[in-house]
């Protein structure tokens, strides 16, 4: 009669909990974006490359995880990138504006007074980037921005 009673408490109780879990909220699933082959350092990520995989309730996405198919569409991958990994923030980059050993404008601008010249860029750069750049005519050489149109910005 005890193990009755007991057994009866016990299905009262899971009971009981199922019915207080169905009343609250449905957990949202976390959705992440995976590579479905491997991607190579250098190599621009395209949607083709990637799978959405639906995470099992419980699990935690690691904070640098790209989770976003605008985080990830047009970059370029720093480091091979493997099938079913998560792909972190910093193993991408942005695409390069500029090439290493590219002829590009440069512009310095003070006031009403705009000057430009003809470089070659010493290395590549994405757009914000600080880039190292050889004038062709004196030689010399400086730093300047990366213009988001692949021109280079020199301040004084």
């Amino acid at each position: 009669m005890i193990a009755s009673t007991s057994r009866i408490g016990w299905r009262g109780a899971i009971l009981a909990l199922a019915l207080l879990a169905g009343s609250a909220p449905a957990l949202a699933q976390e959705v992440v974006l995976i590579p479905n082959r491997v991607i190579y350092p250098g190599e621009t990520i395209v949607p083709e490359a990637l799978r959405q995989v639906t995470l099992v309730p419980g699990k935690q996405i690691p904070d640098a995880a790209a989770t976003k198919l605008d985080e990830l569409d047009g970059k370029v991958a720093k480091r091979t990138l493997l099938p079913g990994r998560y792909i972190t923030i910093n193993s991408i980059r942005d695409a390069w504006l500029v090439e290493q050993g590219a002829a590009v404008q440069v512009y310095f601008a003070a006031g009403g007074l705009t000057i430009s010249a003809t470089a070659v860029t010493l290395q590549s750069g994405s757009a914000g980037d600080l880039v190292k750049v050889r004038n062709i005519d004196s030689g010399k050489v400086f730093s300047g921005t990366v213009m988001a149109d692949g021109t280079i910005r020199v301040g004084a």
